[in-house]
């Protein structure tokens, strides 16, 4: 008996769920809309019966739809564990890990981690994808990624967390301006111009915080996504700013003033996964190389 499916085709028809949109979809697969589009017909005609239907804006799974949404979780999560039990049989470490960070991470802690896994592990594939905080614990939730390294504390109950780091925050200034103290506190930040991380992202938010508690409201003449730029902004004299001292390089300190905080604030990162998801042998290389890259200026505690 043959099937009126494929598992490519419960793939995606469970992702355009998820995700709520078949763009959304297509975008996670690295596919175009319509080919996302032509295997949820496809797979309609197949079964013979309408799976998800428009709800104003939004989409929706119909009845039929629910039931087989139900089905195909469980048999994708079966074809996995298959696959993974296959690999065993094989040389090596192969398959696909997704992995979703912040900026920061994926330029100043991944290239040396990602390097060694290509070099020791040719046959595994890791896709990494960047995002706030937020946005990355969702698509963790909803199997768009397999891990997220992201910023603590975070809540929730579908996913597992395990520390990986603590990463100070340290004041920063072109070596042209005028001297910091050599411990920084609010207040000395209070009349200078600030260069910050743009709202809405947790490293805004702690930076924010700190300020606050002592006694110093935020009010940044530049907010910026892009921590290079920020650097780029603070070594040309236009600001001063409060950044993770994961993202100094070596060349950084050499044409920047860097300055411990007072009092100190740092955030920790961590690695977080679904409960219910099992732990395949290339995250377990991922996850274990991650952990490996911990320095001594940045500790687990």
């Amino acid at each position: 008996m043959s099937l009126p499916f494929t598992f490519d085709q419960l793939e995606v028809f469970t992702l355009v769920l998820d995700t709520g949109s078949f763009s959304a979809a297509a975008e996670q697969l690295g596919v175009s809309q319509p080919a996302i589009s032509a295997q949820v017909r496809e797979l309609e005609r197949k079964v013979g019966v309408r799976l998800i239907e428009r709800v104003g804006r939004t989409i929706a799974p119909t009845a039929a739809g629910v039931t087989l949404s139900g089905h195909a979780r469980m048999l994708l999560e079966t074809g996995l564990q298959a696959a993974e039990a296959v690999a065993h049989h094989t040389e090596g470490v192969q398959g696909t890990v997704r992995i979703g960070t912040g900026a920061t991470a994926c330029l100043h802690l991944l290239p040396p981690v990602l390097q060694g896994i290509r070099s020791a592990y040719p046959g595994l594939h890791v896709i990494v994808k960047t995002g706030n905080t937020d946005d990355i614990v969702r698509r963790v939730e909803l199997n768009a990624l397999d891990l997220g390294l992201v910023t603590l504390p975070i809540s929730s109950r579908a996913l597992t967390v395990s520390s990986v780091l603590r990463d100070s925050f340290v004041a920063v200034c072109a070596n042209s301006a005028a001297p910091l103290p050599k411990t920084v506190s609010a207040k000395d930040l209070a009349d200078l111009p600030l260069v910050m991380f743009e709202p809405g992202t947790n490293t805004r938010e702690l930076v924010d915080a700190w300020l606050l508690a002592g006694g110093v409201r935020s009010r940044p003449t530049m907010e910026l996504g892009s921590i290079e730029a920020i650097k780029e902004m603070v070594a040309a004299g236009l600001g001063t700013s409060v950044v993770p001292e994961m993202a100094l390089r070596a060349a950084d300190r050499k044409t920047l003033q860097v300055r411990a905080l007072r009092p100190a604030l740092s955030r920790g990162l961590g690695i977080v996964m679904r409960q219910d998801k099992p732990l395949t042998r290339g995250m377990q290389v991922l996850v274990k190389a991650i952990l490996g890259a911990r320095s001594k200026d940045m500790p687990l505690k």
